[in-house]
């Protein structure tokens, strides 16, 4: 777990934020068994241009959803580059402090460490609440990857700067790859492994795919309460 930090910065400060955060991830397994999963993503709510983030706890295997909530709050920052989670970071985390149950493994719909300075939003996720992440996202935001086989299953390494930070990994025949990266104290090979094991036959895992939808979903409320989060 990381020391909680400010997030109104200027890009360099939060650049250089970046590369300091970096160094404290780790890229190997540091879990006991899998028990609960969590989706996260955020959108810009069109009623009222608030950040949204969503976030649907599941058991596992049977990926069953135990929870979901919404959480919202005023955008932080513009998009910037590179910065996705300075913007998303912190409504994200207040859907977080919603649940009832701590998941095992969470995954965000963006970028690990598949990122110029190593630190995406599952990367910064994952550090500043101590948990196994896993980046789930729909484009490359740098690297390479040689072509990947049809079957669903077939990957190809990613590549930036002669490292492997990811893979590009065929979770449904006849669609583009997802990039799957390492948040943090996760392996590639066993982020592979839970996001196939969490397809249900669509392109992204379903962790990710009820979040991106609950996010979206402007007339959802919590036992019909409104101004959910607030």
């Amino acid at each position: 777990m990381i020391t909680p930090h400010k997030w109104d910065l200027s890009i360099e400060e939060a650049k250089a934020l970046q590369r300091e955060l970096a160094e404290k991830v780790i890229l190997e397994d540091r879990f006991d068994k899998i028990h609960y999963v969590a989706g996260v993503d955020m959108a810009i709510n069109e009623n009222n241009g608030l950040a949204r983030a969503a976030i649907v706890l599941f058991s596992f295997p049977d990926l069953t959803i135990l929870e979901k909530h919404v959480y919202e709050e005023p955008v932080r920052m513009d998009y910037v580059p590179g910065l996705l989670s300075f913007r998303e970071l912190p409504a994200l985390l207040g859907a977080f402090e919603q649940l009832k149950q701590k998941p095992d493994l969470i995954m965000a719909d963006g970028q690990g460490i598949a990122h110029p300075r190593r630190l995406g939003i599952a990367t910064h996720l994952g550090l500043w609440i101590d948990t196994p992440s896993i980046g789930c996202a729909k484009s490359i935001l740098v690297g390479t990857h040689e072509p990947v086989g049809e079957a669903v299953g077939d990957w190809s390494p990613m590549f930036y700067h002669q490292e492997v930070i990811g893979a590009a990994l065929r979770t449904k025949i006849k669609v583009k790859p997802m990039y799957i990266s390492q948040g943090h104290k996760i392996s590639l090979e066993s982020s592979i492994q839970y996001v196939l094991a969490c397809g249900r036959g669509y392109r992204l895992p379903e962790t990710t795919r009820q979040a991106d939808k609950l996010s979206k979903d402007n007339d959802w409320r919590e036992d019909g309460a409104p101004g959910l989060g607030n």
